[in-house]
């Protein structure tokens, strides 16, 4: 049984991140998706609420489970017997950077990472672009899943948020 792994802070999932998964899925027999915990970042999500949307998002794959992470990657990986990291790469500069974590990642324990090009549709897509987007009240329908839509609004432009 081959296994991967898809990880990312998802903050918020993107359409981009829902087709790297899908395609994850029909290459492998199980996916895991690995929402990083970073205790000195603040997303706007908290991660509990991040991985209902990705469920959300995904209950459409029968071969996919959600679960949050903290530490290294490889340790991840290692304790679900994942062969691989999935990745998806949007430009040349997506790249460089994954590209050293691919061969340190190899280094530390032999997992490989699989580099997906993303769909031409949402090659310019990031989550951050899309928070700013709605943020200043921009249209982002069709570049997020329909169940993150409202919740990303609504964050985005409660009269609470400071801004």
């Amino acid at each position: 049984m081959l296994s991967v792994v898809c990880p990312g802070s998802f903050d918020p999932v993107t359409n981009g991140h829902v087709d790297i998964i899908e395609r994850a899925s029909k290459l492998a027999d199980q996916v895991y998706i690995a929402v990083m915990v970073n205790q000195n970042k603040h997303g706007l999500f908290p991660v509990e609420r991040r991985v209902e949307l990705l469920g959300e998002s995904l209950e459409h794959l029968d071969n996919v489970s959600i679960e949050t992470f903290s530490g290294l990657l490889v340790d991840y990986c290692q304790a679900r017997e994942a062969r691989a990291i999935v990745k998806g790469l949007r430009a040349v500069g997506d790249f460089d950077y994954e590209l050293q974590m691919a061969q340190m990642n190899h280094r530390l324990t032999g997992v490989d990472t699989l580099f997906v090009a993303t769909n031409p549709l949402y090659s310019f897509l990031s989550s951050s672009l899309i928070k700013e987007v709605v943020a200043f009240g921009g249209d982002i329908a069709g570049l997020v899943p329909a169940p993150v839509l409202e919740p990303l609004i609504s964050a985005l432009r409660s009269p609470e948020r400071p801004g």
